[in-house]
């Protein structure tokens, strides 16, 4: 069995050290500039086209990141790169669920509980107690329950806060008011407090955060954003937030990034920025699904995480 890798960022060489010890029966090798040798199984994170041309025998392809937009656009833009029969397969969760339900909860408790007033007050040298904020009166809103968007729902409603939960069809989970499709997004968004975007990239998610979603949510509302940065319309952001209908936003993706240093992100005190940091992908429990999945392939079982070309998820 031969595998591929080619990882954009990171360290190649200890995924390469570690997946042969995981499958010392796969002959486990780098794409260098040049390689046209076989291999079964191609493991990417942003790969260069030549890596993925020509690959006749491949078997599967495994997205090594979060998103599998970057993936997806490469095979939009070069249609014939993989047969349709190939699979592309997504980490299922590989470590990051505990970091972004950890990120989410951070962020939706420094609206909450005002932190991000107390912090602007600290710079002022100012001392004044804030009117408390009740939970029930602070409605959290996901964009997009998937594996990730679930748990995260999950966390806030133990928390105890009231959550809703928008997607493209309908999902029941406990304490969870769920909402889908485009005619419902109005009401999903109409008693929000914070919204939390989770969704995945695609052409119709593109630019979905914008003036209009941000002025159907409760005046003084803040936007988290942990999925990609097209999901953003800025100007709007920034015009939001100007006009008083935001109170604030966390931003851990950009259209751009690293995000160029004469952005107006970095100026607009109400906007708080993280390096693209909210779930980062955990090496040793990559590596252990993509093993097990690689053994189930071989079996000529069902595995789970096989990506929908069309529907770009």
């Amino acid at each position: 069995m031969h595998i591929l890798l080619s990882s954009a960022g990171g360290d190649q060489s200890r995924w390469l050290t570690e997946l042969g010890n995981s499958l010392p029966q796969a002959q486990v090798r780098i794409w260098q500039a040049g390689d046209s040798a076989p291999a079964d199984y191609a493991l990417v994170w942003k790969p260069p086209v030549e890596a993925l041309r020509g690959r006749a025998g491949l078997k599967a392809v495994f997205n090594l990141g979060a998103g599998v937009d970057p993936l997806l656009a490469m095979l939009r833009q070069y249609p014939d790169l993989l047969p349709p029969a190939v699979p592309l397969i997504k980490l299922d969760d590989a470590g990051m669920a505990q970091q972004m339900v950890q990120y989410v909860s951070y962020a939706v408790l420094r609206h909450f509980r005002r932190f991000d007033d107390y912090a602007r007050q600290q710079q002022a040298g100012r001392w004044q107690t804030l009117p408390r904020r009740r939970m029930e009166d602070c409605r959290v809103g996901i964009l997009g329950l998937g594996a990730l968007g679930a748990q995260v729902a999950a966390s806030l409603v133990q928390q105890g806060f009231p959550v809703s939960g928008w997607s493209r069809s309908a999902k029941q989970l406990p304490g969870v008011a769920s909402y889908a499709g485009t005619a419902e997004l109005g009401s999903f968004l109409s008693s929000l407090q914070v919204l939390v975007n989770m969704l995945p990239l695609t052409a119709d998610t593109e630019n979905i955060l914008n003036l209009e979603v941000f002025n159907q949510m409760n005046r003084g509302a803040a936007v988290i954003n942990v999925a990609r940065g097209a999901h953003l319309v800025e100007s709007d952001l920034l015009a939001a937030l100007e006009s008083g209908q935001l109170a604030g936003a966390t931003l851990d993706v950009f259209r751009e990034e690293p995000l160029p240093t004469e952005h107006p992100f970095w100026s607009e005190p109400r906007i708080e920025i993280t390096p693209h940091i909210s779930a980062l992908t955990v090496r040793m429990d990559s590596i252990a699904q993509i093993v097990e999945k690689i053994q189930s392939l071989e079996r000529g079982e069902a595995v789970s995480g096989v990506i929908d070309r069309a529907r770009g998820y």
